[in-house]
């Protein structure tokens, strides 16, 4: 039995007890008081699925060598972040999901401050649960993981809540790896589908520099709500044509530059109406509208309410 139990523990696991002078007990390491707070939990599901629970903060980074490495390169990634509750963070949950190609490393960075979820599915394993002939562009690039690619994909209520079930539900040690397995491949399951309803016809082979610029246009967008992007200025400033820019962003985000931040601006505009207080008024020109009918309307297209009535809720 005690064999067992140790074939459920991923070898990095065990590799950063051992830097923290710790051990893991039962899938689950404690950060000691002495190196930080928080805790990181792995477990192999069987050989097609493994899942690693990080929430914790370290004094100082660390580096581990990964003996993991899957030499077939056939495992896909679903990366969570900041779906912990009580994370201070005005960032929306997402997923990342991205092909082996991606993001196997020979050494794994272990930051000071992490708080994610990575679940690893391996691809044949996920292929042979579907038919064929139903499979969109998107999830058969995904699945065949013959390209470096990476989706970003939000994280709706339904997903939100199966997470939450994993990182806060209480359940006996005998069904813990069992219930665990299924909830890890439900969300892969609901994210997948997620995947299938995009539009794209055909996906293109991604590399670094362009994921790190794709991202670094994001966040400069997103950092001025209140202005809308002007394509031919964020092209420039990605040294991109505007069409590549356009492109690569849909594919990546499965929406258009504009879609994510009329979405993105809306969810600014919920949060600072609930949770700072402020005015319809304040909240609609703080956001860029000089026109407070069209921020009602289109508040309201997104969230099915008008400003007023949602703060009030």
């Amino acid at each position: 039995m005690a064999k067992d139990r140790q074939e459920t523990e991923p070898d990095v696991l065990k590799r950063l007890a051992h830097l923290l002078g710790t051990e893991v007990k039962n899938n689950r390491l404690e950060i000691p008081d002495t190196a930080g707070s928080g805790y990181c939990a792995g477990f192999i599901f069987n050989e097609h699925i493994r899942m690693m629970v990080m929430h914790y903060e370290l004094k100082e980074d660390m580096v581990i060598e990964n003996k993991e490495l899957c030499p077939s390169g056939r495992m896909i990634l679903f990366k969570f972040r900041n779906i912990f509750p009580k994370t201070e963070t005005k960032t929306l949950p997402s997923v990342l999901i991205a092909t082996n190609s991606l993001y196997t490393e020979a050494v794994i960075p272990i930051h000071t401050h992490t708080a994610t979820i990575n679940i690893e599915v391996d691809a044949d394993y996920l292929s042979s649960l579907f038919d064929s002939p139903g499979k969109s562009p998107v999830l058969q690039s995904l699945l065949q993981n013959m390209q470096p690619l990476l989706f970003e994909q939000m994280i709706n209520p339904t997903l939100q809540n199966i997470v939450h079930e994993m990182v806060t539900g209480s359940v006996n040690r005998t069904f813990e790896l069992f219930f665990l397995r299924i909830k890890a491949e439900e969300l892969v399951c609901r994210l997948l589908m997620e995947l299938e309803k995009r539009e794209e016809k055909q996906v293109y082979p991604l590399n670094s520099y362009d994921i790190q610029t794709i991202y670094h246009i994001k966040e400069q967008m997103l950092a001025h709500p209140g202005i809308p992007p002007v394509i031919n200025e964020l092209a420039a400033s990605a040294n991109m044509s505007p069409s590549k820019l356009k492109r690569l962003f849909k594919q990546i985000f499965g929406k258009s530059l504009f879609s994510y931040y009329q979405e993105f601006r809306m969810k600014e505009a919920a949060r600072l109406l609930k949770e700072e207080k402020l005015s319809v008024t304040d909240v609609g020109y703080q956001l860029g509208f000089t026109n407070l009918s069209h921020f009602t309307r289109v508040f309201e297209q997104h969230t099915g309410l008008k400003p007023k009535k949602y703060s009030l809720r």
